[in-house]
């Protein structure tokens, strides 16, 4: 059986932290097969806060540099689940 490796991606002010987050996602998106970005949009105004969801596919070395550089962004957690 097949096993996935998923990343989610909590981002708590996506107007800050918008510019590294997506950097990072450029230099490691040779390890990104899928890329799923979900935000609250309330009637009045749009969310701050946005959360994605990723499918990598990258040795566990290469994984583990991507969330330490993700977790070191203002505002975001990035935590991995393999399934």
């Amino acid at each position: 059986m097949t096993d996935y490796t998923l990343v989610a991606v909590k981002i708590g002010q996506r107007e800050k932290s918008a510019i590294e987050v997506q950097k990072l996602l450029t230099e490691f998106g040779c390890s990104i097969k899928i890329r799923l970005g979900l935000h609250d949009v309330p009637s009045d105004a749009c969310s701050p806060a946005g959360l994605l969801i990723l499918q990598v596919i990258d040795t566990e070395a290469n994984i583990n540099s991507f969330l330490a550089k993700l977790n070191v962004v203002e505002e975001v957690t990035a935590k991995s689940l393999v399934i």
